[in-house]
């Protein structure tokens, strides 16, 4: 074709003509011939700042004359209720709040289609730019974009207004569910600029390409690159897509390109493309998490020309997985026990406007912790945490907020529908997504409209993805063969036994193996376990509280869990264990545990300051870091002269002393390490522990008071 280099001639540096003058694709560098570097002809804009915010409804906001003074200056991510979400009493603000910005586009992007994009807005989104209506999203938790081409004018003062609400909506799920449902802009805002002729932007507002990998092995793995590309200039074009794969070092490891073809103006076309990568560097969960970049040009070829009009970069990471009824989850062929917590968007002070700082700060505490995979409960959530999934190696469960209850009714159908279709186009790339949930605990397990609802999600996933596995969570009063559970490839189990119902000991097991030989070709897992703890408050090793009081002993949860785990762990046909929760979170309904509207069944608490004796009860059992925990270090005022001293590690041995005298040491197989009968002298007592672990010696120090 005249115009378009082979690859040998891209690689070596030698295409010429109007491709090298065209600064379209990076030829490869002199130093080494088979490099590559994406163009990158989009521009992107962020308009997080200069928000004017009022919560309340008012007429005419729309409009680019409206008089905001009065209003607050705000900047996004933002939301209504990070304070009155998480006081307790269920009566947080729940209607519609407004925010206006003025935007001057720069001159240069004249010509080019612009997008304006909303990472998350709960839960109903009205969109106006310069008092134009753009439309409506429904829905809390995905990305949406409108176009604004004609409507956003570049080098003139532009007014972009959005009116907001995350009233109850009984056609929009969640209707109920144990977390607050925050309003506002609470992710991030953004203007996109690309070419008339792009990767289709509109696509549920996903990436335009999808990259589907099959047949990967240690020797080989083929990926089939899909390419969504749309023609918004006025006439037809001659196109030409080129793939190229690239390992970290920017080293092509396969390329690709179409044949020309014709795209008429105003319509666009979709272009398959397959790719084999031989001796693949697999993307291995913790151990190793390796991701190539797969980029995507769009190449205008019309009238023998050649320019690159669009590029979309995205990360690649090669993984097969399999989950058996009697082996649990296989990751490259090889079994992974996966073992993990379950993860929602807040906060302390700020709720679900966080910063990419306070995700990295979460990811940082799910690694220490030694967790293996995370449950994004229950919805989807933002970009950043996937992407973060994607770098540390975890393996996600990511779901749709379908919760609680069903509406049957058309437009709740639809809209369900929707969220579903948002969550896999717009993830569909990211690695670390093994498992697509489609529900869960929904109370009328048996239900015509329930049912239904669910069988149609399950058949989405089919169509849309068929490689990973869908999930549901069924709830723990449920039977065990409730039909909700059964329209799934795999399901969880939300048990809570030692805590709403039940003994701690020995319950779950029993359950498990009970269920696993009743029913031994499902492929089952624990999706939530937990019980709540208040760092503040202690006891000995208290008996079970009451969930709805206002007793939960810290001790109490470190006791469950200690129980939990060793239950699960001794059960490999489990393919997955989720604690809940990774954190405290705001759920407003509550009253409990001395901390109203918070869920305080975190291994971390609400602000991310404290974590909870359960978590190094995990991070002794699943992290690889040495670890050296004395545990009830936060009673430090003592009433009783006699207590047990109780150390998590991963050492073999553990040495004690308290007040210089020594306690003796203490040998364990099973990461508890315990000295009964200790007594305390009346003032201050200083406990030190001591273990070699790995060659080197670590040493843990508390002060508890008597008297």
């Amino acid at each position: 074709m005249k115009g378009f280099p082979t690859r040998r001639q891209v690689l070596s540096g030698t295409a010429g003509g109007v491709l090298a003058s065209l600064a379209g694709i990076p030829l490869a560098n002199a130093a080494s011939a088979a490099t590559y570097t994406a163009p990158n002809p989009r521009v992107r804009i962020d308009l997080n700042a200069q928000w004017r915010f009022i919560r309340a409804d008012v007429t005419g906001a729309q409009q680019p004359g409206f008089d905001d003074a009065g209003w607050t200056s705000v900047n996004t991510p933002h939301t209504w209720n990070a304070v009155d979400g998480a006081d307790g009493g269920n009566n947080y603000y729940r209607g519609v709040g407004w925010y206006r910005r003025h935007y001057t586009v720069p001159s240069e992007l004249a010509g080019k289609r612009l997008y304006l994009q909303f990472a998350g807005v709960n839960q109903v989104a009205d969109v106006w730019v310069n008092g134009t209506y753009l439309g409506q999203h429904r829905g809390g938790y995905s990305r949406f974009r409108f176009g604004v081409t004609g409507v956003l004018v570049p080098g003139g003062d532009n007014v972009i207004a959005v009116k907001v609400t995350n009233a109850r909506d009984t056609d929009i799920a969640p209707v109920s569910a144990d977390y607050t449902f925050e309003g506002g802009i609470y992710r991030n805002v953004s203007l996109w600029a690309v070419d008339n002729l792009h990767v289709r932007m509109e696509d549920y507002a996903g990436p335009g390409i999808y990259l589907r990998q099959s047949n990967v092995t240690a020797a080989s793995a083929t990926v089939t690159v899909t390419t969504k590309l749309w023609n918004d200039s006025s006439t037809t074009r001659s196109v030409v897509v080129r793939s190229v794969i690239a390992d970290r070092s920017g080293t092509v490891v396969a390329e690709t390109s179409s044949t020309a073809q014709t795209v008429a103006a105003a319509t666009g076309a979709e272009i398959g493309q397959t790719v084999r990568i031989d001796r693949p560097r697999l993307w291995n969960g913790l151990a190793d998490p390796y991701l190539y970049n797969a980029s995507v040009e769009i190449h205008d070829v019309t009238a023998g020309a050649d320019r690159v009009a669009d590029v979309v970069t995205e990360r690649l990471g090669l993984r097969s997985i399999a989950v058996n009824a009697d082996t649990g989850f296989h990751l490259n062929g090889s079994r992974l026990g996966l073992h993990g917590v379950n993860l929602h968007q807040e906060r302390a002070g700020k709720g679900w406007a966080i910063s990419d700082a306070d995700h990295i700060q979460d990811f940082d505490l799910i690694r220490e912790l030694g967790a293996n995979a995370v449950r994004m409960a229950h919805y989807q959530h933002d970009q950043k945490d996937y992407d973060l999934a994607d770098e540390r190696g975890l393996i996600v469960w990511a779901e749709i907020p379908l919760v609680n209850s069903v509406t049957d009714s058309t437009a709740f159908t639809t809209s369900t529908q929707n969220q579903l279709r948002e969550l896999i186009r717009q993830n569909y790339n990211h690695p670390s997504i093994v498992f697509w949930g489609i529900g869960n605990e929904l109370t009328d397990y048996n239900g015509t409209a329930t049912n239904r609802l669910l069988a149609s999600l399950a058949g989405i996933i089919e169509s849309e993805d068929p490689d990973r596995l869908s999930t549901y969570a069924v709830r723990g009063e449920d039977p065990d063969d409730a039909q909700s559970g059964l329209h799934t490839q795999v399901t969880g189990f939300n048990k809570y036994y030692g805590w709403y119902y039940g003994s701690k000991d020995g319950e779950l097991g029993a359950w498990a193996d009970s269920l696993h030989a009743n029913s031994p070709s499902r492929r089952i897992a624990m999706s939530e376990y937990g019980v709540g703890a208040n760092t503040a408050q202690h006891a000995l090793n208290p008996p079970k509280p009451e969930p709805g009081g206002s007793w939960h002993p810290e001790e109490y949860q470190s006791l469950f869990h200690e129980a939990a785990w060793k239950q699960l762990a001794a059960r490999p046909y489990m393919w997955g264990t989720f604690v809940w929760a990774m954190f405290d979170f705001a759920s407003d309904g509550r009253n409990e545990g001395g901390r109203p509207g918070i869920n305080d069944k975190g291994l971390v608490t609400h602000d991310r300051q404290i974590r909870k004796d359960a978590f190094y009860w995990y991070k002794a059992n699943w992290a690889s870091t040495p670890t050296l925990y004395i545990t009830s270090r936060r009673w430090t005022q003592r009433t009783d002269a006699t207590t047990e001293l109780k150390v998590y590690s991963n050492a073999d041995r553990v040495t004690a002393t308290l007040n210089g005298s020594s306690l003796g040491a203490v040998s364990s197989s099973d990461r508890i390490f315990k000295w009964a009968g200790v007594t305390l002298k009346p003032g201050r007592n200083t406990v030190v522990v001591t273990a070699t672990i790995n060659g080197s010696t670590y040493t843990d120090t508390v002060d508890w008071t008597l008297g």
